[in-house]
């Protein structure tokens, strides 16, 4: 049972005006006022007499007295046992104390408008198929992590300490950078990893210490939006350079067109996002070659490489050249999101530079978590769940394929080809609104993301994000089903909008 305070504090009744005389009266009105507001709610439990009078620096008769006033108006009750408090039967005039006036969202600062609209487009998803990276049933860790965690916690270094290193707890650090060079060949000790919370954290500080106010960045089109939203709202959306992907990734040719003297590089080289596909050799070895000679960095965002399903994974980007990449890694994909847990590594160089900005940011990360995780790696358990939550993705991503191909029409919507991650892209034909789509579908129980508001404006295409949650045959099946109906709805809405719209008689032909 949920327990709540039996008393609450009085800041909202204020002081008392002493040279005024009359004190008890004073006080009645102040917590006549505080009950109107709302600030005193029916039922809260008041102060005891004794408490409240020396809080107030007043005789203990003086509260008695307005007390005394307040239940013979009905404002408050009082119990031998349980004390005073605000009546339960008390409704309030609603018009007794004016409401502050709302503030005209046109008069916001412009920073407020993007943030808030980076918050609508960042929601929290709901465990429903198809989310991405909500893990269900199979997919999350198994009993070990909470018996971990109860050792960790209880009298091990994750109890409760004081202020911790702004990069990390040196043995999260000592397990991660053993990992990555494991599973990734990334060339780094433990002095080189930050832990942050999360890859959309590891971004920020590098947007933070790599980029002074009149840099520019090369940023994928399309892209992740974690990254082009920092960059518009820190004040650089003129210097976000979008660098289209083709076959083989980002295409560098381009970008060195497009603004060779860039400060930095954002890339998801192992497994593009959202479209799934990984950088070639030929491409990564461009990348590295235009960095060394205009002394740019990148940012590798390896957010789920762990997850692939045929062939042989291309080794990071950092391995190749660690002195110039930030190498960005996350658990919250592979174990679960509330964790919060990521890691940048970044050159000896620049990670006195990180910690400076972790420090500014949120000091340092949650201690005991690190220390639960770190345990999990270092005896083995991280590479087991990564095992067999590998198998649970592939099952499911079978499923999903078969599914969708079946349900859905291919002149309507197909399916990206991707042997590698946690996600999928289901293309819808032009003309439909994808956002309209994914509205629907959230309305249906449905959980899809919306292409096109990663790519640039120019270069939209409609399409959905597909996760590959753990969820059963059926409701999966189901999801499908739904899904088509919305994609269909949308469609249709289409096509007769098409078909009333008058024809432009014109003697040029049409433009490509």
């Amino acid at each position: 049972m949920t327990r709540h305070p039996r008393t609450v504090e009085l800041p909202s009744i204020g002081t008392l005006d002493r040279t005024a005389g009359q004190l008890g009266r004073q006080l009645a009105q102040l917590l006549r006022d505080a009950i109107r507001r709302g600030d005193l709610q029916a039922g809260e439990m008041l102060p005891s007499t004794r408490i409240l009078a020396a809080s107030l620096q007043v005789a203990r008769g003086t509260v008695i007295e307005a007390f005394d006033q307040l239940i013979a108006e009905g404002f408050l009750t009082a119990s031998p046992r349980a004390g005073t408090s605000v009546a339960r039967s008390l409704t309030p005039p609603a018009d007794v104390q004016a409401r502050p006036s709302p503030v005209e969202p046109s008069s916001l600062p412009g920073p407020a408008h993007l943030l808030a609209q980076v918050a609508r487009q960042f929601s929290a998803v709901p465990a429903a198929p198809f989310a991405v990276s909500v893990p269900v049933g199979r997919a999350l860790p198994d009993d070990i992590w909470r018996r971990l965690g109860n050792r960790v916690r209880a009298r091990g270094p994750g109890a409760p300490a004081g202020y911790g290193d702004p990069q990390g707890a040196h043995a999260l650090r000592e397990a991660v950078a053993d990992y990555v060079r494991r599973s990734r060949s990334v060339r780094c000790e433990a002095g080189q990893v930050i832990i942050t919370s999360g890859t959309q954290q590891g971004l920020y500080l590098s947007c933070q210490v790599l980029l002074d106010a009149d840099d520019s960045a090369w940023v994928e089109d399309p892209a992740y939006r974690g990254i082009t939203a920092i960059l518009e709202s820190t004040g650089r959306p003129g210097r976000m350079i979008r660098v289209p992907v083709d076959a083989e990734g980002l295409d560098v040719d381009a970008g060195i067109e497009l603004g060779a003297h860039a400060r930095a590089a954002f890339v998801t080289s192992s497994h593009q996002y959202p479209l799934g596909m990984p950088m070639s050799m030929a491409r990564r070895n461009a990348l590295l070659a235009w960095a060394r000679t205009h002394n740019a960095w990148i940012v590798e965002d390896d957010y789920d490489s762990e997850l692939r399903y045929a062939g042989h994974p291309f080794p990071s980007l950092q391995g190749l050249d660690p002195s110039r990449v930030i190498y960005l890694g996350t658990f919250s994909k592979i174990l679960f999101p509330s964790l919060r847990l990521g890691y940048a590594v970044v050159p000896d160089y620049l990670v006195d530079a990180f910690c400076g900005a972790r420090v500014l940011m949120d000091r340092n990360p949650p201690n005991a978590d690190q220390h639960v995780l770190a345990a999990f790696i270092a005896e083995g358990h991280l590479d087991r769940h990564i095992r067999r939550i590998r198998g649970v993705y592939a099952e499911r991503r079978t499923q999903i394929i078969e599914t969708i191909e079946r349900l859905l029409p291919q002149e309507l919507a197909w399916l990206q080809p991707s042997d590698q991650g946690m996600h999928m892209v289901l293309w819808l034909r032009e003309g439909v609104d994808d956002t309209a789509v994914a509205s629907l579908a959230a309305q249906s129980g449905v959980a899809v993301r919306a292409v096109s508001p990663m790519y640039s404006a120019a270069n939209a295409r409609p399409g959905l994000i597909l996760g590959l949650g753990a969820f059963t045959d059926s409701e999966i099946e189901m999801a499908a089903r739904h899904l088509a109906r919305c994609i269909d709805a949308a469609a249709t809405g289409v096509t007769r909008n098409t078909a009333k719209r008058p024809k432009k008689k014109t003697t040029q032909g049409r433009s490509h």
